[in-house]
């Protein structure tokens, strides 16, 4: 069930806060809202089995290491929970892919192939995979108590605004909301502005620019001239944000609005002058708990600089193994890692001041690139996508001409998406913050509100569909 159809704004959403604010107590309203979020997920996948195995194990595993005095065997019960939580992963994400590659090296050794098993992916195992292995791992940590309600770990790991696409969320960061939280009419008006930009980002800026970008990467590559190649790397760049963002936003809207507080996820990435900065702003719930739980236990930077590069290349080889199965995203990986470790290399011995503009432009280009690999269906589209974009386009404009796609429209949506992707929304905030008239603020706010809301619903009522990229992982 999409945030963005009918049934989730005008059936399931409205049911079930009507319930849940008629209900009194957190205890029902937590049954409330675990019941919707099975529905919710059940609405549309088949593999719902899996999602409650991974609540079952997570919540026995946790009470057994919490419960155990021995060290020793804590962590032999903690290295056997993370081991079946990416057990789990591994085989319904990567089996294939693992299988597949093998049977081309037995095939050269002119050995049987082995059978590819046919394995349906869960939607939104990545992201609640990694809230079970953070939990139990914060509980061996002492970091949290173990939950020995099971309904409260069932809605932690399952509820529905941030189940299928994140933001990750850290059960240390909820636990006490999941047994007492405020609502309130501030929280609840907060969180419906939050869902609406989210909804605006998504419906309006993202969707309109999935279009040109799905048509220029159907291109085939010998047909691509370098101003259509960059016109695709353009739109996916701002697609990918504004798609991801708006979905974070409508997960900590909806959150906010049943009082619960969910973590930032993105903090305008693309204002970034090094990729350091930009993987400090961008996903960052999966950042953070990259660094919290692979990058500081690989021992981080306290082992000199060679070290520090192997564990960057190591956390973000998983980090884009995590993505998906395909070599495109464990290159995708790497190439951030790489120039995460460059800039840790050459940043203290750049004795000379390097202009903003200059750092902007490096950290842009490497991004939009990094995506290409990101987007491609397979690695030879990927290089010959780039290959275009830098100068041998082997295309001659006739059929697949950059201007069939860049009119008025879409450059509109371009210049939107460019300012959009920039502070102007805090900036335009804390204008509307200085007003003295509280009624006049009220008003700006609300018809800055209701504006988004119409545009996106004549959107939805369009029939435009486009699932969220994230949706995939």
């Amino acid at each position: 069930m999409l945030f963005t159809s009918v049934s989730f704004l005008f059936v399931f959403l409205p049911i079930v806060l009507g319930i849940y604010f008629i209900l009194k107590g957190t205890l029902a309203r937590n049954l409330l809202l675990l019941a919707s979020s099975l529905l919710f997920y059940a609405w549309g996948e088949q593999q719902f089995a899996v999602m409650l195995s991974c609540v079952f194990v997570n919540y026995v595993s946790a009470l057994l290491i919490d419960r155990t005095q021995d060290k020793g065997r804590a962590r032999i019960l903690l290295a056997a929970c993370v081991a079946v939580n990416l057990g789990a992963l591994a085989w319904y994400k990567y089996a294939g892919f693992a299988i597949t590659n093998l049977d081309v090296l037995l095939e050269k050794l002119s050995l049987k192939a082995l059978t590819v098993p046919e394995v349906i992916l869960p939607l939104g195992i990545s992201f609640y995979i990694f809230h079970s292995i953070s939990y139990v791992v914060d509980v061996y940590r002492k970091v949290a108590t173990a939950q020995k309600d099971p309904i409260k770990l069932g809605l932690y790991i399952s509820f529905f605004p941030q189940l299928i696409a994140g933001p990750i969320v850290r059960y240390h960061e909820i636990s006490d909301q999941l047994s007492k939280r405020v609502c309130s009419a501030e929280k609840f008006s907060w969180g419906v502005r939050r869902f609406v930009v989210g909804l605006s980002k998504k419906m309006l800026i993202a969707n309109s620019l999935a279009v040109p970008t799905d048509l220029i990467f159907a291109i085939p590559v010998e047909q691509l001239t370098w101003q259509t190649a960059w016109l695709g790397a353009i739109c996916y760049t701002f697609q990918i944000y504004f798609d991801f963002s708006g979905y974070s936003d409508m997960a900590i809207g909806l959150a906010a609005i049943f009082g619960f507080r969910f973590p930032e996820n993105f903090n305008y990435p693309y204002i970034a002058r090094s990729i350091r900065e930009f993987w400090q702003r961008w996903h960052m719930s999966l950042s953070n708990w990259f660094r919290d739980y692979l990058y500081i236990p690989l021992g981080g930077n306290r082992h000199g600089t060679a070290r520090t590069c192997v564990n960057l290349a190591t956390v973000f080889f998983l980090c884009g193994l995590w993505h998906g199965a395909s070599f495109n995203f464990i290159i995708w990986g790497l190439y951030h890692g790489a120039f995460l470790g460059l800039e840790r290399v050459l940043s203290p011995r750049i004795k000379f001041t390097i202009p903003r503009p200059v750092k902007h432009f490096y950290a842009l280009l490497v991004v939009m690139i990094g995506w290409v690999f990101f987007r491609a269906e397979t690695l030879p589209q990927a290089l010959g996508f780039l290959r275009a974009m830098f100068g041998n386009a082997p295309g001659d404009g006739v059929y697949y001409n950059y201007a069939l796609y860049l009119d008025t429209q879409l450059a509109f949506f371009l210049v939107v998406a460019a300012i959009a992707s920039m502070p102007v929304r805090k900036l335009a905030i804390s204008i509307l913050q200085n007003i003295p008239q509280a009624t006049v603020r009220l008003a700006a706010r609300g018809a800055y509100v209701a504006t988004l809301f119409t545009l996106s619903l004549a959107e939805i009522a369009a029939g435009t569909y486009n699932p969220f990229i994230y949706f995939r992982f």
